[in-house]
């Protein structure tokens, strides 16, 4: 388990893991105490899992993602995140 952020962080582990790919605190933050089920509501990082290699590449080629036709399930996810 990450490190314990106290109240103001509600998922300290997907915390810890945005703040290790670079990104902001106050971002990373904001994302970790978004619940679940409404970043899948807008079709936030939380849902690409639960997403089919379709969808994951129709989204992809929506934000122009290159190199997406090659890609596996993971580097897409990746890729959408990034």
């Amino acid at each position: 388990m990450g490190k314990d952020h106290g109240p103001s962080i509600k998922d300290d582990e997907r915390y810890e893991a945005l703040r290790e790919d670079g990104m902001s605190k106050e971002k990373a933050a904001r994302i970790a105490n978004t619940p679940p089920d409404e970043m899948a509501d807008r079709g936030g990082p939380g849902s690409y899992e639960d997403w089919t290699m379709e969808q994951l590449y129709e989204k992809a080629k929506d934000v122009g993602v290159e190199g997406r036709s090659d890609m596996t399930k993971e580097e897409l996810i990746d890729a959408l995140r990034g």
